[in-house]
């Protein structure tokens, strides 16, 4: 049956090509995300900073229960701001039997030449750093460097550091030699003020005796820090206790996990598709089968076969494409800073067994259900049926798709009337559901449009016309692929793509908008909470907020995820518009929270009630909810008092100062010496401000506009791919025309006429799910139920689908009508 299977490939090599062409990139696509997810699942990062601990107890991140509907989720999140543990836990690690050192440490952001972190002199054995020059710090104004920071530095020398957002003069008592992260130390009780967190520390670490049961000491570590609920890190999970949720790991873990099962259904439609078209195409191969005396099982088998060689030859292809996908991708990433350059991209075969699994299990399901009809017939019927369409299409997919389309519609209401994540996700799962719908209603889609197109395409084409709809309708179920490729690529391209553009302008416009402010105070050293105190002292000075950017977590649709937020200053009001749609800023005090129509909406929040979310070193919150606002995208999508996240962020400084000025007024001179206040600050335009958001929106969303353009191109390929098996198969029947007494260029004219029915249809529909899909989630993400669309957004994706269908039809049957047609009347379909 395989022999057989080969030489029927080799005979149709137009069928077989095309269908060899959507297993390959659909592998290549899933080979590439998958071992994007492989890489994030296999990276163990290597300690550096606690290199020479045997054990660190760290806190870092949140995990707890959901109930759903009545399941019960299980969830863990990356805490955002690392999260801290009670520094009181070192005594009780001190008693763990085998414990030879137990050391807190707490970190602390330091400018100099560079940026370092500082930490206490204890913490030095963790790395370990030894003194090479000098002695340990002895007072709270001794420091000692890292010997890659000193440069001409030595013992006794003075130097001045920013350290917590303030110029300090300090005596350098010694220089250390380490192998971690640039670093220095200060005395313990030095740093655990300058770390601004009384009482926390960001890890303790232990060094264990020699010859000591390590196992029993990580085990012993690991209930002590249960306790506090923090984890205890050992052997390669040591490099975990110092990185954070924002890790590159994740980061391939998110992308590839949450676009594969969208690309998953991607590959799917197309694959199916192609190889349904390809199978019906050779109805007539078939058929004579059948009436020689083969069986619906061997038919079947063999169909199976083909299939089966089609897609081990397009694995074989596509694996090493998607690994040489994953180095481009991995090299791109690494330039637009979304992973650093030493990050390894994991090549194991799971990426690759994964995708050829799906990949080949999609070939064959698809080729057993487009053998089904041909397989049931009796033989002595066989090559009767292949004359005609079948006049009906089945009941079960006529209901199948009426259910699919109530579907669509009950989640396009459902998401129109919700928010938050909600009405997003519903917005994603509404067009694949309404591209399935078509997919299962095409054949009575096409038959009633070609009734409904019979005037218009006999108006402007004539007998051609004419000739287009009785084409239309006889050939309705067999089209079917080809209007379902179209609103693919029309819906994808309509919605998905242009929802990014949405983001971005929005995130811009509103932060424009919402920035009263004409100058803002920055620094990469950060700010101390007296900086916004010292702005607003200065003459025509009209408010000054201090601003620090955050994140906190929130539970959404029985998960959980960081979201930003930002703290600020109760006393710089007048700076920021948040544009207020209930409640009140003014209400916020110490104890109050605002949040975004999204998020509000998302949890159910209103003005008064008490919202109860984690801040994001994990501390749990219960805030009352002050204010509801609408520019969540510019600003994030909850404000809190700058008073409840103090000893919760990872700096715990002010990120920036936003600085309102009196009109007219001429402060120039005293914003320069506010800013010659903090080495290193400048005081920038607002304005510019905006500028640098955009760019770096437009570095954010070059991620996902790529991964977006995968999926659009793979529709698009895929809707080529189709059209042109279409044209190709269509030899014998125009071949059967010109004999009759048509014109080459009649059957151009209905050639034409078909396309612009079809594609006519196929716009309308998609055009619509995207319309409807794009409004859903931007009216949800924003507020805003107009979508912004690029100029020539609309033009390009309507223009480039006609012209794809165009160019794959038009040349194809152009190739046929040059063959006379006595030799292409006795050939096969």
């Amino acid at each position: 049956m395989v022999k057989l299977a080969a030489q029927m490939l080799r005979r149709r090599i137009g069928s077989a090509l095309a269908t060899l062409v959507a297993l390959t990139l659909g592998v290549v696509i899933l080979t590439a995300l998958g071992a994007m997810v492989e890489s994030g699942l296999r990276h163990r990062p290597t300690a550096q900073q606690y290199a020479a601990a045997d054990v660190v107890v760290a806190h870092r991140d949140l995990s707890f229960t959901t109930k759903e509907f009545g399941d019960v989720n299980h969830v863990t999140v990356g805490l955002p701001e690392g999260g801290t543990v009670p520094a009181a836990l070192a005594d009780e690690l001190r008693r763990v039997p085998g414990v030879a050192t137990v050391a807190a440490d707490v970190r602390v952001p330091v400018l100099g030449e560079s940026a370092a972190t500082g930490h206490g002199w204890s913490s030095a054995v963790l790395t370990p750093y030894k003194i090479i020059k000098g002695d340990a710090p002895a007072a709270a104004g001794d420091v000692v460097l890292d010997a890659r920071l000193a440069g001409d530095a030595k013992p006794g020398d003075r130097t001045t550091l920013m350290v917590g957002g303030t110029a300090r003069e300090l005596r350098v008592s010694g220089i250390a030699s380490g192998s971690g992260p640039e670093s220095v130390f200060f005395t313990d009780a030095q740093a655990a003020k300058l770390a601004g967190k009384p009482g926390k520390a960001d890890a303790i670490g232990i060094v264990a005796q020699p010859g000591a049961d390590r196992k029993a000491i990580v085990a012993a570590a690991g209930k002590v820090a249960g306790t506090a609920g923090a984890k205890a890190y050992a052997g390669s999970g040591l490099g975990a206790a110092e990185s954070d949720s924002e890790s590159p790991q994740t980061l391939l873990i998110t992308v590839g996990a949450s676009l594969g099962g969208y690309v998953a259904m991607l590959v799917g439609f197309v694959v199916a598709g192609t190889i349904g078209l390809s199978v019906r195409h050779r109805r007539r191969d078939l058929a004579l089968l059948r009436a020689v005396a083969a069986t619906p099982g061997q038919v079947r088998r063999m169909v199976v076969a083909e299939a089966m060689l089609l897609g081990l030859a397009g694995a074989a292809i596509g694996v090493p494409g998607g690994y040489l996908a994953t180095e481009w991708a991995h090299d791109q990433f690494v330039d637009r800073g979304f992973l650093p350059a030493g990050f390894p991209m994991g090549m194991g075969p799971l990426a690759a067994v994964t995708a050829v699994v799906m990949t080949l299990l999609v070939a064959v399901l698809s080729a057993l259900a487009a053998a089904r009809r041909v397989t049931k017939i009796r033989p002595t019927e066989a090559l009767g049926e292949v004359a005609v369409e079948p006049a009906q299409s089945g009941k079960v997919r006529l209901v199948a798709g009426v259910l699919t389309l109530t579907g669509a519609g009950t989640a396009s209401s459902l998401t129109v009337g919700a928010s938050g994540p909600t009405a997003l996700a519903g917005a994603i799962g509404m067009l694949y559901l309404f591209v399935l719908a078509v997919a299962l209603l095409a054949p009575w889609i096409n038959r009633t449009s070609a009734q409904l197109l019979t005037p218009l395409l006999r108006g402007v084409w004539g007998t051609s016309g004419y000739l287009a709809t009785k084409n239309l309708k006889a050939n309705a179920q067999g089209m079917t692929t080809v209007l379902t490729a179209l609103v693919l690529s029309v819906g994808f391209g309509g919605s998905v793509w242009f929802l990014q553009d949405n983001l971005e302008r929005q995130t811009v416009e509103q932060a424009r908008e919402g920035t009263l402010a004409q100058h803002a105070l920055v620094s990469p050293a950060g700010f101390p909470t007296e900086a916004a105190a010292d702005a607003r002292a200065m003459p025509g000075v009209q408010n000054a907020t201090g601003v620090r950017h955050t994140s906190v977590i929130l539970k959404a649709l029985g998960d959980a995820e960081p979201v930003p937020a930002q703290a600020v200053d109760a006393g710089g009001a007048g700076t920021l518009d948040l544009h207020v749609t209930s409640g009140s800023m003014a209400d916020l005090g110490a104890d109050g929270v605002a949040v975004s129509e999204l998020r509000a909406g998302g949890a159910g929040w209103k003005v008064g009630d008490r919202a109860e979310f984690w801040l994001g070193d994990g501390t749990p919150v219960q805030l009352r909810v002050a204010a509801i606002y609408q520019r969540g995208l510019g600003f994030g999508d909850v404000t809190l008092p700058r008073e409840v996240v103090a000893g919760h962020t990872a700096r715990n400084l002010d990120d920036q100062v936003l600085i309102r000025t009196a009109p007219g007024a001429d402060v120039d001179e005293a914003l320069a010496s506010l800013a010659a206040r903090y080495p290193g600050s400048a005081v920038v335009a607002s304005g510019d401000q905006n500028k640098q958001l955009a760019q770096d929106m437009a570095i954010s969303a070059w991620l996902n506009k790529l991964l977006i353009g995968v999926m659009v191109g793979y529709a698009a390929l895929a809707a080529a791919n189709t059209m042109v098996m279409a044209a190709l198969a269509r030899r014998r029947e125009l071949s059967l025309l010109r004999l009759a007494g048509v014109t080459k260029r009649q059957v151009k004219r209905m050639v034409h006429a078909e396309q612009a029915g079809l594609l006519g249809v196929a716009l309308v529909i998609g055009g619509g799910i995207a319309a409807t899909t794009l409004i859903a989630a931007v009216n949800a993400l924003t507020g805003d139920p107009v979508p912004y669309v690029p100029a020539l957004g609309w033009v390009a994706v309507l223009g480039g689908t006609a012209l794809l269908a165009l160019v794959t039809t038009v040349l194809p049957v152009g190739r046929l009508l040059r063959v006379p047609p006595v030799e292409s009347i006795g050939t096969k379909e």
